[in-house]
């Protein structure tokens, strides 16, 4: 499946990515087994590491990657041995060298995700690839929250695809929230939690938003 992303605005202060969309991004490659009766949303979106999410590497693709066996991570999709992926760890590497070598995500890799929290996480990472930007503590948590809400803008666009129900959405969201708000704490950092709010991340999409709606 091919999940739209459009370009999302920047929605955190000026000097926080010194690269904002210096790709832009239009859609993420994505797989999950088939026959499983639908997207498995039972793990809450907590910062815990995503299980069964990884990019898998197109071949000869972004040689610069540190990568692992694919089918380590990815189960369902009969990958086999010569089939690689980024390495669950260099996801921060890999925002590194593709803004540095110029290489557009989406001709580098695509996602296989199998669980909701994986999905969210894969898109999360997804708007990582196209924004380069500051990984010091301080702005850590502005380059997350950036990366949240174009997920979750993302995730409200293609739920009539995914399939996603609002409520589960919004559930999401909540959790999201809950995260971002750790985070800002953790730095004591303050910040605007309606940016995170229903209406906010929706508007991001623009008329994207209404055409999406249930």
């Amino acid at each position: 499946m091919h999940l739209a992303t459009p370009p999302i605005a920047c929605v955190v202060p000026d000097g926080v990515f010194d690269a904002f969309g210096w790709c832009a991004s239009d859609e993420l490659e994505w797989r999950c087994a088939a026959g499983s009766g639908g997207l498995d949303d039972a793990t809450p979106i907590d910062g815990s590491d995503p299980a069964r999410m990884v990019f898998v590497l197109r071949a000869g693709a972004a040689p610069m990657l540190p990568r692992e066996l694919a089918r380590l991570h990815a189960f369902g999709l009969g990958l086999g041995d010569d089939e690689e992926a980024l390495a669950p760890w260099a996801i921060d590497v890999a925002t590194d060298e593709l803004h540095a070598n110029r290489l557009r995500p989406r001709d580098a890799m695509w996602l296989a995700a199998d669980n909701l929290n994986a999905l969210f996480w894969g898109l999360h990472d997804w708007a990582h690839f196209h924004n380069h930007g500051d990984f010091e503590p301080a702005q850590r948590p502005w380059t997350e929250l950036q990366c949240d809400a174009a997920a979750l803008a993302w995730l409200w666009l293609n739920r009539p695809a995914i399939p996603l129900a609002d409520a589960t959405w919004e559930r999401v969201r909540r959790e999201v929230e809950a995260l971002s708000r750790e985070r800002f704490a953790a730095e004591a950092v303050a910040w605007d939690a309606s940016v995170l709010s229903p209406a906010r991340v929706q508007a991001l999409l623009g008329d994207r938003a209404r055409t999406a709606r249930s």
